[in-house]
């Protein structure tokens, strides 16, 4: 998670996104001396194995990315790992971009050589994106022991790593930090309280509301008290519209942050660094768990290169480095029976206590209905 606004930035349009645009994707596509295409491959084996893809990768060189800030869960040693392993150069366009900009880029770039290869997507919009038929379906070697619920059948998205919604606070200029929801509207926090994004855009923002929800009644079936929380925050003029970033938190901007607890307990770090104590805490009224998940775009200008970064994100190796940055990656119950886990990276991780629960597709896409129909209207004025 360097310090940059991650992955909440405002929204690109797919016309300025189109406007960037140039040419047309590589007609030769990725194959092996066998002929089998990169494109359509639905898993390595399928493709002629790990070495036919590493071969195929490295000839295409390059992986085009888009919204990974280098300090988001690790993204940046995760960049570096697979660079340095294969010497495929990965670009990373927009990194302060949000899940919807992903798919604004794809479907706005169809058939372009600068369209991204891969995507790290706000679990619902995951969901949009499949449902929308812009995603590849293919299966990496470890998709068996992605838990079930957390993967498409199809293997077009699965998920990566994950956390929980916390309350980041920096105690040196709040006095008393909250560690509830119910906290946060305390007439002490006026004008402190700040989202990571805006919901309909953010899948960060997104869960901030949906934990508010349970923290007020709600449940997966029902985010709409958590609309009502924030109306209710607007209005006694705790909550800021300002998007959280570490660099409005050193501002003193955002004093108090919602956001994943791999984000905040990342930042808690770089902060101590220039003086500032920021505390992490899972509100124990609104646990609220949840993943992004990866996909590959169906068109990708380097297929063979994005299928080969989906198997490095999924090594032991890439999972480890995820768990570095505060995250909880999805391979980790059973690398941890496996006996592939980083203990000491697990044993850092924000204390939660419990087993999470996870909203079904259909549950996450009413609740994405629900938000773009009435946040705006919740913290208008």
């Amino acid at each position: 998670m360097t310090v940059s606004l991650p992955r909440t930035a405002v929204f690109v349009g797919a016309a300025a996104l189109a406007l960037s645009a140039c040419g047309a994707a590589p007609d030769d596509e990725s194959t092996t001396t066998g002929g089998k295409s990169a494109a359509t491959a639905t898993s390595a084996e399928a493709f002629g194995g790990m070495d036919a893809l590493v071969k195929a990768a490295k000839k295409e060189g390059t992986l085009q990315a888009i919204a990974l800030p280098r300090d988001w869960a690790n993204y940046g040693a995760l960049i570096d790992g697979f660079q340095k392993k294969y010497g495929i150069k990965i670009e990373v366009e927009n990194p302060d971009g949000s899940s919807q900009d992903e798919i604004n880029a794809v479907t706005s770039r169809k058939g372009q050589d600068r369209a991204p290869d891969v995507l790290d997507l706000g679990s619902s919009f995951a969901l949009s994106a499949a449902q929308q038929g812009l995603l590849a379906p293919y299966k990496v070697a470890g998709f068996a022991d992605i838990p079930e619920g957390q993967k498409d059948a199809q293997g077009r998205w699965f998920n990566d790593y994950g956390g929980y919604i916390s309350i980041g606070c920096d105690a040196k200029r709040v006095k008393t930090c909250p560690t509830t929801f119910a906290d946060l509207l305390k007439p002490q926090y006026k004008g402190q309280v700040a989202l990571n994004g805006n919901p309909t855009k953010s899948g960060s923002a997104f869960g901030g509301v949906w934990a508010a929800s349970l923290a007020s009644g709600g449940s997966f079936d029902d985010i709409q008290p958590g609309l009502d929380f924030f109306a209710k925050l607007k209005k006694n003029g705790n909550y800021t519209p300002v998007e959280s970033t570490p660099a409005t938190v050193e501002k003193g901007e955002t004093p108090i942050s919602i956001d994943w607890d791999y984000l905040n307990a990342g930042y808690a770090e770089e902060f101590k660094k220039k003086g500032l104590d920021w505390k992490v805490s899972v509100p124990s009224d609104g646990k609220f768990s949840q993943y992004y998940s990866q996909a590959i775009n169906k068109d990708a200008p380097h297929p063979a290169a994005a299928r080969l970064w989906q198997e490095y994100l999924y090594s032991a190796e890439g999972q480890n480095l995820w768990l570095k940055g505060y995250a909880r990656p999805a391979l980790m119950t059973a690398m941890e029976k496996a006996g592939t886990l980083d203990k000491t990276a697990a044993a850092k991780l924000p204390e939660v206590s419990g087993t999470p629960a996870f909203p079904t597709e259909a549950q996450q896409s009413k609740a994405k209905t629900v938000l773009g129909q009435g946040w705006g209207k919740a913290v208008a004025g």
